[in-house]
């Protein structure tokens, strides 16, 4: 493909996702849909397309301050700062390859003007940047955060700026770690053993995981370590009944099926029909019989209602904000709002409130959000405890300890209480999980 047209192409991709109309992965998949018969898009081409378009969600601010010393249509110069520093990060993993690795293929596509302004975008030190174009994040998260953290403040900045690893989970029902470790090394993608889940894998690359035979027949699932550490906490066992009441498209789900070694009933709830569909050929995949997807229209269904008082485990994996996820999801801080935030918080309290109404007594209830927001997370758990003393609060790094976790108490907050995840400490997404026994 031309550089030119992939740069015009990745130029109108950019302008579409800055509408932010709808999630930018949502957004990458249908333009590649759409255009699939203008352009011959190989998977370079949309490696090159997807990770330009991200970086300008990333770097949003700084771009922003760069790209009017530029000339040329807005979105064109923002597609040149996010293809070259797509590039210079392919440089810092491996030699970069000839042809569409190379940064003379993207100078091809650009004008004299459009070389000379990138030469002296590079040369600008990020040191010599405001503030705000050096963390590239809207005024109320950096305040949140920035009362959180104190001093870690930029290193977790920084860490959001970064792609995030690709982590697998191996499918205990039927491999072992070490064995799919070994299977995967043996068709050169080399992986390491995740330092908290007992369950995971790292791969440092993209490899295309769904054309291979260890993914094809269940072994693995790609599931972020964080998360594998929610389905971990609610510590499902054989025979019992447990409800992931946010199944989603089921990642936890799964974790949940194999660690009843597909005993018992496991019920996926979700209010979306589609995210649940998305569950089928992953279940298929996994080998597992016990997990019963059910649709529900909202938390007091009567679906729901007929199950009270009967669950052993109940996992709550709340929507929130996402705000965890910025590495792979960098458009939310600028699709989210303080509002958006407080709207949240209300469905979350709901949620909560409902579900606990499904376990026994003894029982065991996760409440666990992909956020960093103390609303979303502290506040929710603290309310909860306040409002249900029936229910006894557990001390999570007790709790992982348990189950044999490495460091627990390194992933929790300072009391042991909760589980606390970041980014820049112990490269997962960001995670937070609360846990009760039902009295």
């Amino acid at each position: 493909m031309h550089p030119n047209t992939l740069l015009e192409a990745s130029a109108e991709l950019i302008r579409l996702c800055l509408r932010f109309e709808h999630p930018a992965d949502a957004v990458v998949s249908k333009f590649f849909r759409d255009n699939r018969r203008i352009h011959a898009f190989g998977p370079r081409e949309r490696a090159i397309m997807a990770e330009t378009v991200y970086n300008v969600l990333r770097f949003k601010l700084r771009y922003e301050h760069l790209a009017p010393s530029g000339s040329g249509p807005r979105e064109r110069r923002l597609a040149i700062l996010g293809w070259a520093s797509y590039l210079d990060d392919q440089a810092k993993q491996t030699s970069a390859d000839a042809g569409l690795g190379d940064r003379n293929f993207l100078k091809s596509a650009l004008n004299e003007n459009e070389r000379n302004w990138l030469d002296q975008c590079d040369g600008i030190q990020t040191s010599d940047l405001l503030e705000r174009h050096q963390h590239n994040l809207p005024e109320w998260i950096l305040l949140a955060l920035k009362e959180q953290l104190g001093d870690q403040f930029w290193p977790l900045a920084q860490s959001l700026q970064r792609t995030a690893t690709l982590d697998l989970r191996v499918n205990t029902l039927n491999d072992k770690r070490d064995v799919v470790q070994k299977e995967l090394k043996k068709i050169n993608i080399a992986s390491t053993p995740t330092p908290y889940s007992p369950w995971g894998l790292r791969i440092q690359n993209k490899p295309a995981l769904n054309k291979l035979e260890i993914f094809e027949r269940g072994a693995i699932e790609v599931q972020d370590e964080g998360s594998q550490l929610l389905a971990l906490l609610v510590d499902a066992k054989r025979g019992e009944m447990v409800v992931d009441f946010c199944a989603g498209a089921g990642g936890k789900t799964l974790a949940l099926g194999a660690s009843m070694r597909s005993t018992g009933r496991l019920y996926a709830f979700d209010v979306s029909a589609h995210r649940l569909e998305a569950l089928k050929p992953r279940l298929a995949r996994s080998g597992l019989s016990n997990v019963h997807p059910v649709a529900i229209a909202h938390e007091r269904d009567e679906r729901v209602k007929r199950l009270s008082g009967k669950i052993d485990r109940v996992l709550v994996d709340a929507p929130c904000s996402g705000l965890g996820t910025l590495r792979r999801n960098p458009d939310l801080k600028w699709r989210q709002t303080p509002e958006s935030v407080k709207e949240l918080v209300i469905k979350q309290t709901l949620i909560l409130n409902s579900a606990a109404r499904l376990l026994k007594p003894g029982g065991r209830l996760i409440y666990a959000t992909c956020s960093v927001l103390p609303q979303e997370n502290e506040e929710i758990a603290q309310a909860f405890s306040f409002a249900h003393p029936d229910f006894k609060p557990l001390a999570v790094s007790d709790v992982l300890l348990l189950l044999g976790v490495a460091q627990a108490g390194d992933l929790c907050t300072a009391d042991g209480m909760f589980l606390r995840l970041w980014p820049h400490m112990h490269n997962t997404d960001g995670f937070f999980a609360a846990c009760w026994v039902a009295g």
